[in-house]
């Protein structure tokens, strides 16, 4: 927003360090908070850190020393276009605007770039975000729903930042689970299919409930019982044995049933808003996966135990030379010749880094894998892939019931569309009471727009690294830190907006913020200007909560301006015109946050 200003101003601290020989460290810029003017501050400290290490100067304390070089460089700086003071303060080189001019600047960069407001430059790397990525053959519940927003919130934060970015998904659509959906749906379900996408898909987790009913051992079983059981298992065993010898009939039942469970998948992210680029399967990195065994063998990284009746493994701290144990052994062929998840995971990162030509790969995945991804990434270094460096699991907490942990052996899950469904109808029954003026059609869009958005905000305004015990009453409350408090907020304005009419203001006769601030325009104008550095900080460091906290600041920020500033019956034509055009780029804001965090932002609810 300022950056001509300050790229000027670096030009000149680096041209006076580089001629008095002074080691200037990494100019570092932060905001500095309103306290009558606004303005952006460095310090100086580490260059004056650098100078003492150097044995240079006049051996004065480094916080004495960093004063003296904020002397100097304020000296040479002279007068900068667009600044208004500048101030050499403990160290740190303080530069301050105008404050009629900071506001002026921050509401027209808003309005001027739009959706783009907050936009970072392009950076040179690409980003793969891998998410939304349930096993097949179940159903899609909240905990996949946690996943899938974490994600999807995340890709857009690292994209919006400057990143090329892929969305990548990785349904997990082999194994025992899946074989044994397929099991009882050939011997007792065989040409049912139930009518509908999600119907279909929550069938089939009905199904896996009842198989692993018929299969587990019962205490005090009859004889029969047990023959009985053991005769299913059996089954059971030779139809995974057919699906990996490449059986016809059986792979074609496999990618039928696949396909109801993908069907529902899609149609949930269609409801997300979330577009996939990339769609890797579990079955597909199976066979590649061996062959990759047999070329880390051929460079020494693994050890075949094989001909001993062992597997092959990777003796992953000896081979980093490591002297304690940190990674430990890993299998990554069994002495039968099946692959492990982090065989297909390594398989998998090498389609990413050759194919796809990824700088950076994050996973999103629950915090149980924590040590599979750690062990992962460094068998990937040890391979020699440098993108390892750059690997980075965003591990998230449980969710769980108020009666105990999901599971779905037991059935004991809360499937999204049953949340979703509910939290629609919740709010299109306040919708009929309040907006009874509004047609039928528009109300179910705008309730589909804030409940899901309530649904969508309880999952990214709690730290991903926290469990979440999963209340459908709380995640649902518009009270609060919640979605709908701060779509809330993007309504008001529009409604101010649009009580104003279609004023627009032309080029040479826009509004000018040089009369007396209150509080609360003080308060929005600097929470407006945040926004590019919270984008920046969230995608830097993986976390949507960054933006999810963010954006209710501004909201809340939003709705104590709202409360105390009457924009339409300020007398002052000019201070209700900067008034309007600041609305505007509070109302730009909020939308471009909470598209962040996937969120739809309503005109009016």
């Amino acid at each position: 927003m300022f950056t001509k200003e300050q790229q000027l101003i670096e030009e000149k601290i680096k041209a006076f360090c580089k001629a008095n020989d002074i080691a200037l460290a990494e100019l570092k810029w932060q905001p500095i908070p309103f306290s009558g003017e606004w303005g952006f501050a460095t310090s100086f400290f580490q260059t004056a850190a650098n100078e003492a290490k150097l044995g240079k100067g006049n051996k004065l304390p480094v916080p004495q020393k960093a004063q003296e070089i904020a002397e100097q460089v304020k000296a040479q700086l002279g007068s900068v276009d667009g600044i208004s003071h500048i101030e050499a303060v403990k160290g740190y080189l303080n530069v301050y605007f105008k404050t009629s001019d900071y506001a002026r600047r921050v509401v027209d960069e808003v309005i001027n770039s739009g959706e783009d407001f907050g936009r970072g430059a392009k950076k040179s790397e690409k980003v793969m975000v891998e998410y939304a990525q349930p096993n097949t053959h179940h159903s899609f519940h909240i905990g996949h729903a946690r996943n899938t927003v974490l994600g999807e919130s995340l890709a857009r934060l690292v994209e919006y930042a400057g990143f090329e970015t892929i969305r990548a998904a990785y349904p997990g659509d082999l194994g025992l689970g899946v074989i044994t959906v397929m099991w009882i749906y050939e011997k007792f379900y065989k040409g049912q299919e139930p009518a509908g996408i999600h119907e279909r898909g929550q069938w089939l987790a009905k199904l896996y409930v009842e198989a692993t009913s018929l299969l587990e051992k019962k205490d005090n079983e009859t004889p029969e019982e047990t023959a009985k059981r053991e005769g299913y298992e059996a089954e059971r065993r030779e139809m995974y044995r057919k699906w990996d010898a490449g059986d016809d009939y059986v792979r074609k039942l496999w990618h039928e049933t696949r396909e109801w469970s993908l069907e529902e998948l899609r149609d949930v992210l269609q409801m997300l808003d979330v577009k996939m680029d990339v769609w890797f399967y579990e079955s597909e990195v199976d066979e590649p996966s061996k062959a990759i065994v047999d070329e880390l063998i051929a460079k020494d990284i693994a050890t075949d135990e094989r001909p001993q009746g062992g597997a092959v493994i990777v003796k992953i701290d000896e081979k980093l030379g490591l002297t304690k144990e940190k990674y430990r052994t890993n299998v990554i062929l069994r002495s039968d010749g099946t692959t492990l998840y982090l065989t297909k995971d390594l398989a998998l990162a090498k389609v990413k880094f050759e194919q796809y030509h990824v700088d950076r790969s994050i996973y999103v995945v629950d915090v149980r894998q924590s040590m599979h991804f750690q062990q992962a990434f460094a068998i990937l270094k040890l391979w020699g892939f440098p993108q390892a460096e750059k690997c980075y699991h965003l591990g998230y907490g449980f969710i769980s019931l108020p009666e105990g942990a999901m599971s779905a052996r037991r059935g004991r899950v809360v499937l999204f569309k049953d949340v979703a469904d509910e939290a629609v109808k919740r709010v299109l029954s306040l919708e009929t009471e309040r907006s009874a003026d509004i047609p039928a059609s528009e109300r179910e869009k705008i309730a589909s727009q804030i409940g899901l958005g309530a649904l969508v905000y309880s999952m990214l305004s709690v730290d991903n690294n926290k469990d979440i015990v999963f209340d459908i009453n709380e995640a649902l409350s518009f009270d609060g830190r919640t979605g709908p408090y701060i779509q809330n907020a993007h309504v008001r304005a529009n409604s101010i907006l649009k009580k104003a009419g279609s004023q627009t203001f032309q080029p040479d006769h826009l509004p000018i913020f040089n009369y007396d601030l209150t509080k609360n325009e003080i308060e929005l104008i600097e929470q407006i200007s945040r926004f590019p550095q919270a984008v920046q900080q969230a995608a830097e460091e993986y976390r949507p909560l960054v933006m999810a906290s963010y954006t209710y600041e501004l909201a809340n920020t939003f709705h104590s301006f709202y409360h105390a500033v009457n924009v339409m019956q300020t007398e002052d034509e000019n201070t209700r015109n900067a008034r309007l055009r600041l609305v505007a780029a509070a109302k730009q804001t909020l939308a471009n946050a909470l598209h962040l965090l996937d969120i739809q932002a309503p005109d009016v609810m």
